[in-house]
């Protein structure tokens, strides 16, 4: 969630978001970290700039030692000081399952807010991070994700989208973004277009998935995917034909998957999506086309 308050003649206005979520890994000191960066990535979704925090947090009163609720703090406040956002304090209280993350103030440019409701036909569409989290967590809880790919989806949830919105701000022709999280890449994708009164194509072929992801998708669909399927479907066009998405392609769950900690959405202009992602890319942050954007056809999303 997240809101505005600020005079576009008074200089910068303050955009404040909030967040939380129960453990997605073992580690508490990784979950703070991924509770954290999750947190924050609303506001740099907006092009906004975050600069301090509030932490909130659920604990039960059996079952948890301090020392672990100690660490999942020191992890969020790890990534909190990486961000430069000052912690000013916060909220516990006593809950049956562990809960964690942050309400978030930040700053931001009124004459340069990115929101995920102005993308315009012609643009092309950029994603930063890799899809597959949620399948990861699922497999997770059941003992079904090998060391690897733990790794590989833990270093990309407790990544911070502070590189990828400092570029985008700063380059004329982005007209909307959003980032990827619970309501999967269907949903968040949906909910541009749905706002831009535009459809989204999706190249299936392009995105970028943690590898390993596609293997165990099929013994590793969450109660969210079923829940992200059943709400954006009607919504969702799977194209057919040569090179198109066969009727048991794993990619047809994973555009449903919840993420956690997800890359930015980006839709820019033809003109300007070149610069975008070399500069995206000289930042050290994946940039992969995955789409475009076209007038509206009667469906919200093509996925081919």
């Amino acid at each position: 969630m997240y809101g505005l308050s600020g005079d576009a003649e008074g200089g910068l206005a303050l955009v404040q978001t909030v967040d939380f979520f129960t453990p997605i890994v073992d580690d508490p000191y990784i979950y703070g970290q991924i509770a954290a960066a999750n947190s924050l990535s609303d506001v740099y979704a907006m092009g906004g700039r975050p600069i301090t925090a509030l932490a909130i947090a659920g604990f039960p009163q059996d079952g948890l030692h301090i020392d672990d609720i100690a660490q999942i703090f020191r992890g969020g406040f790890d990534k909190l000081r990486e961000a430069g956002v000052a912690l000013l304090g916060g909220h516990t209280v006593q809950d049956r399952e562990i809960k964690f993350g942050y309400s978030i103030t930040g700053t931001i440019d009124p004459k340069r807010i990115l929101t995920n409701t102005n993308a315009k036909p012609g643009d092309r569409l950029i994603l930063t991070k890799p899809l597959g989290t949620g399948i990861v967590g699922t497999a997770i809880k059941f003992g079904r994700a090998t060391s690897d790919l733990l790794d590989r989806a833990v270093a990309q949830m407790r990544m911070l989208n502070k590189g990828a919105a400092e570029v985008i701000t700063k380059i004329d022709g982005v007209h909307a973004c959003t980032d990827i999280t619970g309501f999967g890449l269907a949903g968040h994708a949906s909910e541009m277009a749905i706002g831009s009164n535009v459809t989204i194509e999706i190249d299936a072929n392009a995105l970028p998935i943690i590898p390993g992801v596609l293997e165990i998708a099929a013994k590793n669909r969450s109660g969210g995917m079923e829940t992200n399927k059943e709400h954006f479907s009607p919504g969702v066009e799977f194209l057919s034909g040569d090179g198109r998405l066969s009727a048991d392609d794993p990619r047809r769950d994973l555009i449903f998957d919840p993420q956690t900690s997800g890359g930015l959405l980006i839709s820019v202009s033809a003109e300007a999506a070149e610069k975008v992602v070399e500069n995206l890319k000289t930042a050290g942050v994946l940039a992969v086309f995955v789409g475009s954007v076209r007038s509206y056809r009667g469906k919200r999303l093509q996925i081919g």
